[in-house]
């Protein structure tokens, strides 16, 4: 991403100082218009439909922890990095319906890590954080909040039965963009590699896409996708991003029928 890029949305920043006081936890002005959660983000949060269950996203689990004036509007995608989101537009889409006084929380590393593969691939220190800086740009000179989560973790043990990061500096990366640019964080990779540290090799297995065909450790299905939305609500409600009148069920059992695939789209 060019600097003149980053100086144009800094500038449109600068003109929108109404819009900008709108952002916190209280927004002056909003009334009582639902504020909306947007989620850009990869195959780990998406929507899911009825040809891949049981995969699930946390996308999908998170409006089970919200109250329903804090709707999700989840545009996560399979396979996309911060950067091939925002080359197909997508990040676009999401700033043309963004309002003042909404969210959009920001997670991608899995697909960013593949050097293979240029439409995707981003380097921690400087081009993750550059896309990254246009998502926070973008939210903010909307008068949106932006919110960073780093990614969470996939399901990878070593022999002596300890959890493994896989996501090597990208988070570390995120955690210092969030300081720099006064962003909250929500340290999803640290959160779920504690939570499948907990739960030991044989029970992750019941969190992620694990069936008698497939072993992946990567996507979850319904309990796992309702864990991780629930270290989302968590840590949304300690970052203060949202208050407790905007939470509910954090300590309740969520059941897995809950979670449905609609038929996709024509």
């Amino acid at each position: 991403m060019s600097l003149t890029r980053r100086q144009i949305t800094l500038a449109a920043l600068a003109a929108a100082p109404l819009a900008l006081a709108a952002t916190g936890t209280a927004h002056a002005g909003s009334g009582h218009r639902p504020r909306t959660l947007f989620i850009a983000g990869d195959s780990t949060a998406a929507q899911k439909y009825a040809d891949a269950a049981p995969e699930t996203g946390w996308g999908m689990a998170l409006p089970f922890f919200l109250h329903k004036d804090r709707p999700v509007s989840n545009h996560a995608v399979n396979g996309r990095s911060s950067k091939s989101f925002v080359d197909e537009g997508r990040l676009d889409v999401i700033l043309a319906a963004i309002r003042p006084g909404d969210f959009l929380l920001i997670q991608f590393a899995h697909n960013d890590e593949k050097v293979s593969d240029p439409a995707r691939y981003t380097e921690p220190w400087t081009t993750y954080q550059d896309y990254l800086r246009m998502y926070i740009d973008g939210a903010r000179a909307r008068g949106a909040r932006p919110v960073l989560a780093t990614s969470v973790e996939r399901r990878r043990f070593d022999s002596a039965g300890n959890a493994r990061p896989t996501h090597g500096e990208y988070p570390a990366a995120m955690r210092a963009l969030a300081e720099q640019e006064r962003v909250p964080l929500l340290d999803l990779q640290a959160l779920s590699l504690a939570l499948w540290q907990q739960l030991g090799v044989e029970e992750t297995k019941k969190y992620f896409n694990w069936t008698d065909t497939e072993q992946d450790n990567t996507h979850f299905n319904p309990p796992g996708a309702i864990a991780v939305a629930r270290l989302v609500a968590q840590e949304l409600l300690r970052t203060r991003v949202l208050g407790p009148q905007d939470v509910h069920r954090l300590d309740e059992e969520i059941p897995e029928s809950w979670i449905t695939w609609p038929e996709a789209a024509a």
